[in-house]
């Protein structure tokens, strides 16, 4: 076989894992721009219906570890397809459903399968290629990301305002059916882990690499869901308040050439990317820290902050990915469980930082979280974030 059939991507595959990876974001994230149409549909107060995000992070945070720990020896197609078919169930319930506590179980159940789908989605697009492409390979998977930050979420607020809220959770179920025909036809199965060559996963905590890769994660995801989770108030200190709908556009947009320079870059430059990113973040949080009144540089550190944080999962998924190797999926389940572990601690450190320090404090605590990751990039260049290579 030649070098160029070899190095030939299936590209139809990936875009269906990214259409995975769309779904899993688009269903996590639309409730946040849907609170007054479902809290009146559900009959309880917009705060009450924020808290089904709050589930469907739950749901994956709890499910990710087990049960990828539990499914490793199950061939891939069927279990990929399964987990869709969970976003199916949860989502038409959703639609359906009359009743809040009903619609928190559906909620939390997509986050289940949200967490299983995020444990397989990396670990398949690198069995499809060779070594030499498979970070470039999870880009492609993980470009679902941003665009159904960038544009999905926008649109879906959009269609509910309009045609009501209930029908864009029938158009997720509708979406992940076709999804499922897509992969059924064009994503080769895999088979699972033989009964022999099953890791538990405190032998793939030990590691060598997979502890700073998860580090990592953990302070660069929570520096973001703190600044992304209070973004509002942070931009009303900036006498900006008003803007919140364009500064997330601005965020959104800049993270898509994010994830084209990482995805064209990965496979060689993995180490380098991962320090330019964070420093660049860092570099974003301290013009906050700076802006004063001045929506220009506001703006122009979104747009930094976007561009830096639009492949942070592809180079995170592909670190963990090569570091752990045959593993791979109970490693992916760990970066799941540290990235949702981010998440909710976000919410709860912002909150804290909020109420008692004020909006000042956001740039400092987020540079501080990021300078440590920068010693631990450049330590674990062996593994874990491994120097460039021809």
């Amino acid at each position: 076989m030649s070098r160029d059939r070899q190095d030939r991507l299936p590209i139809a595959a990936l875009l269906a894992l990214a259409t995975a990876a769309f779904i899993t974001i688009l269903t996590e994230a639309l409730p946040a721009g849907l609170l007054p149409q479902m809290a009146q549909g559900l009959a309880v107060s917009q705060a009450w219906v924020g808290q089904t995000v709050t589930a469907y992070a739950l749901g994956s945070l709890l499910a990710a570890m087990p049960l990828t720990a539990a499914t490793q020896g199950l061939r891939r197609r069927p279990l990929l397809l399964a987990a869709l078919a969970g976003f199916v169930i949860a989502n038409t319930v959703t639609a359906l459903s009359g009743s809040f506590a009903l619609t928190m179980v559906a909620r939390f159940l997509a986050g289940m399968a949200a967490g299983l789908l995020w444990a397989l989605l990396a670990a398949y697009a690198a069995r499809l290629v060779p070594e030499h492409r498979k970070g470039r390979a999870i880009a492609i998977a993980m470009v679902g990301t941003p665009v159904a930050l960038s544009l999905g979420v926008p649109a879906g607020t959009f269609l509910g305002q309009w045609l009501g809220w209930r029908i864009c959770f029938v158009g997720m179920s509708g979406l992940a059916l076709l999804l499922m025909l897509w992969v059924r036809v064009q994503v080769p199965d895999l088979a699972g882990q033989a009964a022999g060559r099953r890791p538990s996963l405190g032998q793939v905590f030990q590691v060598a690499g997979v502890r700073p890769v998860l580090f990592v994660v953990l302070a660069f995801v929570l520096a973001h869901n703190i600044l992304y989770t209070y973004i509002a108030p942070v931009l009303a200190a900036l006498g900006m308040a008003g803007r919140i709908d364009r500064v997330l556009l601005v965020f959104g947009l800049a993270s898509l050439p994010g994830i084209w320079l990482v995805g064209l870059l990965v496979d060689r430059h993995l180490r380098a990317l991962t320090l330019a990113s964070t420093i660049l973040f860092g570099l974003s949080a301290l013009a906050l820290g700076l802006a004063g009144h001045e929506p220009a540089l506001v703006y122009g550190a979104i747009a930094a902050w976007g561009l830096a944080f639009g492949g942070a999962a592809t180079l995170f998924q592909t670190a963990i990915a090569k570091t752990a190797g045959d593993a791979a999926d109970l490693a992916q389940s760990m970066l799941v469980t540290a990235w949702n572990l981010a998440i909710a601690g976000g919410g709860i450190a912002g909150g804290l930082l909020l109420e008692r320090l004020g909006t000042a404090m956001f740039s400092p605590v987020l540079l501080l979280l990021l300078l440590s990751t920068l010693p631990v990039v450049w330590a674990a260049r062996r593994h874990g974030f491994p120097a460039a290579r021809a």
